[in-house]
């Protein structure tokens, strides 16, 4: 059983997309609507409706694609820890990569 600090609600339109760069250990949850969910290099397609769920059981990007209006509920989820040179910086601040937000 998750507490309320390891997961989160999410409502997505039709054909919106939610994608997690490591599904290992996350659990998606279909509250309503329908869902598919893709994995990197993995033939499955899953397909969750109302009431089902699916964890991630490998180290791969996951992509959960609203088929029609949906939400989801998502747990065991981890933020991403910062790259160690990006750690001296504040938190809530972007890295620059060369690149313009415009």
């Amino acid at each position: 059983m998750h507490n309320h600090s390891d997961r989160f609600h999410m409502s997505l339109a039709k054909r919106g997309i939610f994608t997690l760069p490591d599904g290992d250990g996350v659990g998606i949850e279909c509250r309503s609507g329908c869902v598919w969910i893709t994995l990197d290099h993995d033939r499955r397609d899953i397909v969750l409706s109302p009431g089902e769920r699916f964890v991630g059981d490998q180290h791969r990007r996951m992509l959960v694609s609203a088929l029609e209006p949906a939400c989801i509920t998502v747990s065991g989820s981890q933020p991403a820890a910062p790259a160690a040179r990006e750690r001296a910086t504040s938190p809530w601040r972007l890295a620059f990569r060369g690149m313009s937000p415009a």
